[in-house]
């Protein structure tokens, strides 16, 4: 492979050494395979879910229930030999049943911070439309700074941290619409969707005894998807990638009432240095940029005002975002 000058990028961890991109890919494949295990005909959903937890972002399914979401989180946590935990968001939780919250000891006479179920390298939170703002709000630090503030005080959250967070798309009166800079923060919203008749045939043959999540093994441990990102984070981007980046953030203001934010933008470069890691590339290349462009960009964009954020204008609004932009032009 021929080697290309590292353009650094804003966030990498020097104290982590990087994976060889050989080792790296390596590492995505076996963990998908495992996952594969549990979830039955979903490698692309499975890949998409790496891609982000490569590029140290967040995942948002919206589905109907029952299509795998949790088991998705469940395995990828037991892949890596991470902890896992879940928030079963409902109307009456409180931010302290997300955070934690600190607690009078009474044989120091001081107060002791108990650690919520936010405290863990995989995080399911369920159905995290159910709770009032208040409380979903309680993920925002947490999502974009690592850690939470409790009483005036910061407790750095575990490396890796990676949220995945569910969205109830069937009771629509029963919930309460994320706000827009939440949904910004999560980098690619996706769906399972329902198996087909024979990956059902497979998922029935599977549980009739023990889940198969029960049973997972890891492939990997934290400290080398540590190292694995560290890798993502030096994937070379050159100034025309970046540029053809932010042509085609632009472009999608231009087509909406509310186009993709900056954010937006570095979470599609960010995805697109971990889309060159699995194809074994230290570099990134356009065909990147596009390969992960709908997924990163269509859950930030509202198509007319009076809509909602995503849906199918919005995706068109990409489509032709990416028709219009040329990664050739200057």
């Amino acid at each position: 492979m021929t080697e290309r000058p590292t353009t650094p990028t804003a966030g990498t961890d020097r104290g982590v050494d990087p994976l060889p991109v050989a080792e790296a890919r390596a590492l995505v494949k076996r963990v998908t395979e495992n996952v594969g295990r549990v979830v039955v005909g979903k490698a692309d959903v499975v890949e998409d879910a790496l891609v982000v937890l490569l590029a140290r972002g967040h995942l948002l399914l919206e589905d109907v229930p029952g299509v795998g979401k949790t088991m998705l989180a469940r395995a990828l946590a037991g892949s890596i030999d991470g902890t896992f935990s879940r928030i079963q968001f409902t109307p009456d939780l409180l931010p302290s049943d997300v955070t934690g919250a600190s607690v009078f000891d009474e044989a120091d006479g001081g107060f002791d911070f108990q650690p919520g179920p936010v405290f863990g390298n995989v995080v399911l939170g369920d159905e995290i439309n159910r709770a009032p703002p208040k409380t979903q709000s309680a993920l925002l630090e947490a999502m974009e700074e690592g850690q939470v503030t409790v009483d005036g005080e910061t407790h750095a959250l575990p490396d890796p941290f990676f949220v995945v967070a569910t969205q109830n798309a069937v009771e629509r009166d029963r919930v309460y619409d994320l706000p827009a800079a939440e949904v910004d923060r999560f980098t690619k919203q996706c769906t399972l969707g329902y198996p087909d008749v024979e990956e059902e045939v497979e998922v029935l043959g599977r549980v009739v005894g023990h889940h198969p999540v029960e049973d997972v093994e890891p492939v990997t441990d934290v400290a080398a998807l540590r190292r694995a990102r560290e890798t993502t984070a030096r994937v070379d981007t050159a100034e025309p990638v970046r540029r053809y980046v932010a042509r085609l953030v632009a472009e999608t203001r231009k087509r909406a009432a509310l186009g993709a934010s900056p954010r937006g933008g570095i979470a599609l470069l960010r995805c697109a240095q971990a889309r060159a890691v699995l194809d074994g590339r230290d570099y990134v290349v356009p065909d990147d940029v596009k390969r992960e462009a709908p997924s990163v960009l269509t859950h930030r964009v509202r198509a007319d005002a009076g809509t909602d954020l995503g849906g199918p204008d919005a995706g068109r609004v990409v489509s032709r975002a990416l028709d219009a932009v040329d990664p050739e032009a200057p």
